[in-house]
This record gives structure tokens, C-alpha cells and sequence, in this order.
């Protein structure tokens, strides 16, 4: 089987072509791809183009433990980015369609840098919540954090703090992951204000764990503290891998901009597979 593997801002995901795998993709398959010891390693596969009834190409998101994700936005930068390798796509906008909502993708620099139109923000994590932001708490051991609902196709937890480190997403991040609060478990940004326009992040990823960067988290964050009135509506989001840029408009629709690489590609071999 024949695999791209690529990252934005370290955040690393292998791009699987249906047509190159040749039937179904399976939970194995998933588990044995991001296999860092037994397999290629990522913290997610990519599985597409394929046809789409509304969109120009369509998507499914895979977290290494095989649950499938609504919407990645370093993932469907990287996506962009395979079009573009593949010839799919040249500089013009075009659409993806994901399991978390449709989005639009704009290509830079040959591929190199990445705008996608996230969409709406909605801070609630249910389809008829209250779409207004509303501060909640939860306890853990002998801490207690304050925190904000996101949704931005996929949901997010999003905790403001004065002192960030990443122990604080490797502590908790897993124990407010699987809260029973959430229905669909979430993911987890604790978040610094530096100023206006810059934000710095650390993040827990649903099915992932400690990640270096996230579009989505990124997406959230800033929305969330332009919602507070933290800061305006352009925000550099900086992260252990690298800062990506938000943009918010009218009704908190949002445009994340960030760098994608391309590692590498080759040829998975089927012992590979079969181990799983």
C-alpha cells in the first residue's frame, strides 16, 4: 500500500488514497499506521479524496485509536497540501467535505502554506444548545479549572490559565477527555493570553493525547478568547510546533493559516498490516 506522510507544525498525519489500499480501510489498518514502534507513526491517517455529492473532494479523519474525528484543521492542511502534490488542485478555492461540516481551502506558496475556512464557531458542544458562551468549572483531585465549550464541527474544551506549561495537558488532558459531561468525549486546550492579538496553547488531542499543534484547537482557542473580549479578531495562536494565524469575522466564522511539509512517501508492506 502505498502512504504520504506529512506534518503542520509537527503535527504529523499519513495521507491513505482509497484507491491505493484497495478495499476498506479497518481499525487495524488505522492502529498499525500511527504505530510509532510497530508501524509508520502518526498522530492520525487521512483517508481520501474521495467523491463528494456537494464538494469538489470529500474526507475521513482517523485518531490513532482508530475514533474517527469530525474535523482536523492541521489535517485538512496537509489534505490541501496532497491535492496540490497530486495536481488535483491549483491556486483557485475549492471545497472539502468532512464529517464535521464542509470547508474551503486556499493554497500559498506552492503548497508550502495553507488557508482553510473553518467555519462557525458555535460554543455549545450539542446541534440545539445555547450558542452563546458560558463559563463552566470542573474539579480534578486538588484543582479546580474554569472553562468554555467550542465546537468548530468537532468539539473543544478550552481553559484559560495564568501559568502555562504542557504538564498541565499531560495531567489533565485525559481525565477532562473522558469527563462524563461529554458526550462524545473533547478535546483540550489550556490557553495564555499574551496580548491582543497573541494567544499561546497547549493541547490534549480526543483520541490522540499530547500534540504539538492543532488547527482546530488553534480555531477554537481564539474564538473563544475574542468571544471574552481577550482579543481582537486577528490572533496568532502559538504552540509547542509553531504559531498559526486566525482569522475571525461576522458571527465568529473563522479562517486558520499555517505551514504544511511534506515528509516523505512509500510502500507499506503487508506483513505490516497483517501484525494487527
Amino acid at each position: 500500500m502505498k502512504f504520504t506522510k506529512y506534518h503542520a507544525l509537527g503535527n504529523d498525519y499519513i495521507v491513505v488514497d482509497p484507491k491505493d489500499l484497495g478495499r476498506k480501510i479497518t481499525a487495524p489498518d488505522i492502529k498499525a499506521l500511527c504505530s510509532r514502534h510497530y508501524g509508520i507513526g502518526a498522530d492520525g491517517i487521512l483517508y481520501g479524496p474521495s467523491k463528494s455529492e456537494r464538494c469538489d473532494f470529500s474526507l475521513r479523519i482517523f485518531n490513532p485509536d482508530a475514533s474517527e474525528a469530525e474535523k482536523s484543521g492541521n489535517g485538512l492542511r496537509i489534505f490541501s497540501r496532497f491535492l496540490w502534490d497530486c495536481g488535483l488542485v491549483d491556486n483557485n478555492r475549492f471545497s472539502i467535505e468532512t464529517c464535521g461540516g464542509d470547508v474551503y481551502s486556499t493554497i500559498h506558496d506552492s503548497g508550502k502554506l495553507v488557508s482553510v475556512e473553518m467555519g462557525i464557531v458555535r460554543f455549545t458542544h450539542e446541534p440545539d444548545g445555547c450558542p452563546d458562551i458560558c463559563r463552566e468549572s470542573i474539579s480534578l483531585d486538588e484543582i479546580s479549572f474554569d472553562f468554555y465549550r467550542a465546537s468548530v464541527g468537532n468539539p473543544h474544551c478550552v481553559i484559560p490559565v495564568e501559568d502555562l506549561s504542557p504538564v498541565l495537558a499531560k495531567k489533565y488532558g485525559l481525565s477532562i477527555e473522558r469527563d462524563s459531561r461529554f458526550n462524545n468525549r473533547t478535546n483540550i486546550q489550556f490557553v495564555k493570553v499574551i496580548d491582543n492579538k497573541n494567544i499561546q496553547i497547549e493541547i490534549w488531542e480526543r483520541g490522540a493525547g499530547y500534540t504539538l499543534a492543532s488547527g482546530s484547537s488553534s480555531t477554537a482557542s481564539a474564538a473563544v478568547c475574542h468571544a471574552l473580549g481577550f482579543c481582537g479578531p486577528q490572533v496568532s495562536v502559538h504552540m509547542p510546533g509553531g504559531v498559526i494565524e486566525i482569522g475571525i469575522e461576522n458571527n465568529f466564522y473563522t479562517t486558520m493559516t499555517g505551514s504544511v511539509c511534506k515528509i516523505g512517501e512509500g510502500i507499506l508492506a503487508d506483513e505490516t498490516l497483517q501484525s494487527f
